[in-house]
């Protein structure tokens, strides 16, 4: 699958009704060692910027399964491998915001929304809800920054 591919992927499991989190982290599943079902039940706690609270953006999060599942540390006792991998995902952070309007990862200032957590129930996927919600764009953006890393 080329980086096209990763993020129209990643925008047809969104249009399928995957939350952010989940259209990221299951383009890159195969990638990933992951069935469907497990990437989809990994990221379904991480919808609406985690469980609807509006925090960090599920695509965010999405993308930082991938890098962890990929080159993530297990060595506890490495701290040079732990501070890489910090200083890693501070930089894919720094790049998804460096391409979005509002310059964040926080779900609610992406998406125009108030202070606080939404209600835990999640809006029917109609025509006005893609019309509104700018969620498709976010998990392409983070599908191809992942690309850019991944395979450069």
């Amino acid at each position: 699958m080329d980086k096209a591919d990763k993020s129209e992927a990643a925008r047809a499991l969104f249009k399928a009704g995957a939350n952010c989190a989940q259209a990221v982290l299951g383009a890159y599943a195969a990638e990933c060692g992951l069935t469907h079902e497990q990437a989809m039940r990994l990221g379904s706690s991480f919808g609406g910027g985690m469980g609807r609270l509006r925090e960090v953006c599920g695509a965010v999060s999405g993308m930082f399964m991938v890098v962890g599942l990929k080159q993530g540390y297990s060595d506890l006792q490495i701290k040079p491998d732990k501070d890489r991998h910090y200083a890693l995902i501070q930089k894919l952070a720094e790049e998804f915001k460096s391409r979005t309007q509002s310059h964040s990862i926080v779900c609610r200032e992406l998406l125009g929304l108030s202070k606080g957590p939404d209600s835990p129930v999640s809006e029917a996927r109609t025509a006005d809800y893609y019309k509104k919600r700018p969620c498709e764009e976010y998990v392409a953006l983070a599908a191809r920054i992942l690309d850019e890393y991944l395979h450069p």
